[in-house]
């Protein structure tokens, strides 16, 4: 975790030059190289002392607005929230500690989803509650079938 040095200096610049010296043209391509790992990983992975897991997200969703693949963002970071909360996939069962355990996957994902995807993300939301997937299902990425299903690219 960083002491606030994160933000000292040209810390976008600084970023990108991280993820550049590691062979990548951009930040999404660093982080779709580890589709699930957390934010708070990425982050530890670039600078453990001056970049924080805010600051990827705050780049990821400017080169997903430039690139009309926000759609492809908020799938990516449905699948960090999922392999952080549930770490066995998809639970057989739904008793308490597995209803929680859901929820706040789905609830810290949804504090992710950029306000133009914010209905998608409940209608979704929605659907995984309605009709559960099948007992430890762990999308390995963004282009998992089922999330693909439940949140389409329709960026142009």
């Amino acid at each position: 975790m960083t002491d606030g040095r994160s933000w000292q200096g040209n810390w976008k610049a600084r970023l990108h030059e991280r993820v550049r010296s590691r062979g990548y043209e951009s930040l999404t391509a660093f982080a779709e190289a580890r589709p699930t790992a957390s934010l708070v990983a990425l982050a530890e992975e670039l600078g453990p002392d001056d970049v924080s897991g805010v600051q990827v997200y705050n780049e990821l969703v400017a080169e997903a607005v430039r690139n009309h693949r926000v759609t492809r963002l908020v799938r990516g970071q449905l699948v960090r929230h999922l392999w952080g909360s549930l770490p066995n996939g998809w639970p057989a069962e739904m008793d308490d500690d597995n209803r929680f355990k859901v929820a706040k996957a789905l609830g810290l994902w949804a504090g992710f989803i950029p306000e133009t995807h914010k209905e998608r993300g409940r209608l979704a939301r929605e659907e995984l509650r309605s009709n559960p997937p099948p007992a430890g299902w762990r999308p390995l990425g963004p282009d998992d079938e089922l999330l693909r299903t439940l949140l389409p690219d329709e960026e142009a």
